[in-house]
């Protein structure tokens, strides 16, 4: 027998992703897999996740869900041998494109019920209610699965770890008390010192609250969110369980990202031999509609176009970096908020034959962004990790972003002014001004006319080593931390060679 790990989640690549954790959970899963963890990922049934999932079939009804009754469906994740379990009720049935809001951006209505419904479906596979074994450990990502560590207690099962692992601590998933009944909360769950917050209650609250282990996605940023200036109001509560507190860095999935076998770019190339990023450098310009100009800087930005990604303050400084390097180009590929996007929108059309937007997701156009642009620009107000940064990194983009979270534990600076240090593979600034941010374009734009100094940063970036290895070991010493007492040595027998280094949050 196999140790058993239940991982989930709101979205999962390649069904469906809106960000960074969709690739954390499939990538995660896998290397659990690789070693020996029956993982399996259970997540809403989207319309597009049933079209895309394989060999679907119903494993049984759950009458009882606070989005009506459901039905689950097991299949596997495409190209893989992850299986994937997805819960179909009619409100997840009514998702469209964006599994969060509406066409006009809008929050859905019943998101409580939706989700609330995939923490009741991961608590009846624990309670053994369903066709599937029951887990030893299961492993809740973000608001999404929140209530699941409460349920458990709820109904007295204790035969099964719990793992909250908090991707952005941003979202918390906060709703009317007047739902709790409906949503199968008890009035006892709504104090202060269970899940009641400002007034509301939160389904992240409720995770932090019972959760065996609370893990979060960088050292840096498990410093961060016991400071009330990241904590956004759960500083208090998670200072109570920091002994609980585990920092685990995410991975890359270094097969998808791999200038070196990439399929979806238009001509593979390696640290050994950069000649391939020339022809796609020419690809993203022809592809955005730009001038193909060799040695003109090709500056990307890949990621939600949100207040939190810093999006107004790029729509300010772009404008004048466009200015004061005439041969500069931009392009960008996102989603977010209608307001920036039009507002980038409205930036290509005032520099006409410069900036190329894209809005919206395709992978074609994010891999074709990371191989082809010179610099990566991620401004962010707060970053749990930072997957995109080191996606560019992959294919010798260098990034330009925000010294906050895991962008610190990642991202070696070169400094905004001075000799680059020789182990530099990018640019941290400070502040969020239009004037820090452009700064540090500036920067790297005087960088990359130093064909020596930008080439060492290139190899540097290229070199860095972010694979899943360590953290797949990692999680796995904690699930073996938070099984029953019977499958601990069947973590212990997966585990390779070496043990793993989680290491508990200490004060810096």
């Amino acid at each position: 027998m196999n140790a058993r790990v239940l991982l989930v989640t709101s979205e999962a690549v390649p069904l469906v992703k809106t960000g960074g954790l969709a690739d954390v959970i499939t990538s995660l899963a896998g290397a659990l897999r690789r070693r020996g963890i029956d993982a399996t990922v259970l997540m809403p049934g989207y319309p597009a996740a049933k079209e895309r999932a394989e060999e679907l079939e119903s494993i049984g009804e759950l009458p009882d869900l606070p989005g009506g009754s459901g039905r689950l469906l097991k299949g596997v994740m495409p190209g893989s041998d992850v299986p994937v379990v997805l819960l179909e009720t009619a409100c997840i049935d009514a998702r469209t494109a964006n599994p969060y809001v509406d066409c006009q951006g809008q929050e859905f209505a019943d998101n409580a019920q939706c989700f609330a419904s995939l923490s009741h479906a991961a608590v009846s596979i624990c309670a053994g209610e369903t066709a599937l074994p029951i887990p030893h450990v299961v492993h809740a990502n973000d608001w999404h699965a929140g209530l699941i560590a409460a349920l458990l207690k709820l109904r007295q099962i204790d035969n099964v770890g719990s793992l909250l692992t908090i991707h952005n601590l941003a979202f918390q998933g906060n709703y009317p008390m007047d739902l709790a009944s409906a949503l199968g909360i008890p009035d006892w769950m709504l104090t202060p010192d269970e899940m009641e917050f400002w007034g509301r209650m939160s389904f992240l609250k409720a995770g932090i609250r019972h959760a065996d282990r609370i893990s979060t996605v960088s050292q840096s940023y498990a410093n961060e969110i016991l400071t009330p200036r990241f904590g956004h109001g759960m500083d208090g509560l998670l200072n109570v369980r920091r002994q609980d507190l585990v920092a685990i860095r995410n991975g890359v999935d270094t097969d998808t990202w791999d200038p070196a076998n990439d399929t979806l770019i238009a001509r593979q190339f390696s640290l050994a031999d950069m000649r391939g990023k020339t022809s796609c450098k020419r690809e993203l310009q022809m592809l955005f509609n730009l001038p193909v100009e060799p040695f003109a800087p090709v500056l990307a930005i890949g990621s939600r176009i949100t207040h939190q990604k810093m999006a107004d303050v790029a729509l300010r400084s772009l404008p004048e970096i466009l200015t004061r390097y005439p041969r500069a180009q931009l392009v960008l590929v996102g989603r977010g908020d209608r307001e920036y996007e039009q507002g980038f929108m409205a930036l290509a059309e005032r520099f006409a034959g410069r900036v190329g937007v894209y809005i919206g997701y395709e992978e074609k156009h994010a891999h074709a962004l990371h191989a082809g642009a010179d610099m990566l620009l991620h401004g962010t107000r707060f970053e749990p990790f930072g997957l995109t940064p080191l996606y560019s990194m992959r294919y010798g983009t260098i990034p330009i972003a925000s010294r906050v979270g895991g962008m610190i534990d990642s991202i070696a600076d070169g400094g905004l002014s001075g000799p680059v240090p020789d182990n530099a593979n990018g640019i941290l600034f400070d502040g969020e001004t239009a004037d820090d941010m452009s700064t540090a374009v500036s920067r790297a734009f005087e960088l990359y006319a130093i064909p020596n100094e930008w080439h060492a940063m290139q190899r540097n970036a290229m070199s860095a080593n972010f694979s899943w290895d360590p953290p797949a070991e990692q999680y796995m010493a904690l699930y073996r931390e938070i099984a029953p007492a019977h499958a601990r040595a069947l973590f212990s027998d997966a585990q390779d060679a070496q043990p793993a280094d989680a290491q508990h949050y200490k004060t810096a």
